[in-house]
């Protein structure tokens, strides 16, 4: 018994429900071009670039949130919710920058925050808590464990 493939076409593309428009930008600072579809058709192709370029910087601003702001879910779905968590979590940033500076500290903003989440309730001034955590180096607790780069 012989196998064969099974092919099958391909439907033709549905038809889109609205008209398209096909517009080319040039990019002066690379040089090149990209080719847009859109269905704004009283927006001049500047328009359109510009507002494609400006999509990217919000693209930006998005994956720096993502990076820099430990925002894993929203609690709500609003758009009150999510906006105030994001502001939320931006004045946590800004602050811990400014403790960041203020103190000296060596420590990376993340870590800063690791250590701020584990001794929130401890009542121990901010300045000893950043002082221990940069002069912090891995302990040797458990001396029965194997290394393996020795």
């Amino acid at each position: 018994m012989t196998r064969r493939a099974c092919w099958r076409a391909k439907p033709p593309a549905a038809p889109t429900p609205h008209p398209l428009r096909r517009v080319r930008v040039r990019d002066t600072d690379a040089g090149g071009s990209i080719v847009l579809l859109t269905n704004h058709f009283a927006l001049s192709a500047e328009t359109l670039g510009a507002l494609y370029r400006h999509r990217w910087q919000i693209e930006i601003f998005f994956k720096w949130i993502k990076q820099h702001l430990r925002l894993k879910a929203f609690f709500g779905t609003s758009v009150n919710a999510v906006q105030t968590q994001i502001w939320i979590a931006v004045a946590v940033y800004v602050l811990v920058v400014i403790v960041r500076k203020r103190f000296n500290a060596e420590a990376s903003l993340y870590e800063i925050l690791q250590v701020l989440s584990v001794t929130l309730f401890e009542q121990i001034p901010l300045e000893q808590i950043l002082t221990q955590a940069g002069s912090r180096e891995p302990s040797r607790q458990n001396d029965n464990q194997l290394n393996l780069f020795d």
